[in-house]
């Protein structure tokens, strides 16, 4: 299963928040600042795949979803800590390199995670876990904000 968890956190928060940004800048022109603060944000989305991985029995991956319901860490307060997290790598890109088409990009992203968590995720939780998920949707909000 730790294979899967690596794998998953490659193919999905890596292709989406650091390869097609980078592969973005290389094939702009555009003279690049320093983007010293993602490094800090990496080490942060791995406590996800840790929370999913030994509290939730399984992967943040869809073909490999947690088993239990993951309620520790930062999803105390938030439901999509991660999807927050990506949008925010994200923004930060954009705001770092001043690339119109990276704001784009982060609005796009952050739109497809809305309508996946409202429309995918949250009834699969809801059939799944049941009662435990209304109260822990009852508790903790789905963003921050």
């Amino acid at each position: 299963m730790f294979a899967r968890a690596g794998l998953a956190f490659v193919a999905l928060p890596g292709v989406v928040a650091f390869a097609v940004p980078g592969i973005w800048l290389l094939a702009s022109s555009h003279t690049a600042r320093s983007a010293t603060g993602s490094g800090v944000d990496t080490r942060r989305l791995g406590c996800f795949v840790r929370d999913f991985y030994v509290s939730g029995k399984g992967t943040l991956a869809p073909w490999a979803p947690p088993v239990q319901l993951v309620v520790v860490g930062l999803y105390r307060y938030t439901r999509n800590p991660m999807y927050i997290s990506l949008t925010l790598i994200l923004l930060g890109w954009a705001m770092s390199f001043g690339l119109p088409g990276l704001y784009i990009y982060a609005i796009i992203v952050a739109v497809a995670f809305h309508l996946r968590v409202v429309f995918g995720e949250e009834p699969w939780l809801a059939r799944t876990h049941g009662a435990k998920w209304h109260e822990y949707a009852r508790r903790v909000p789905r963003r921050l904000l």
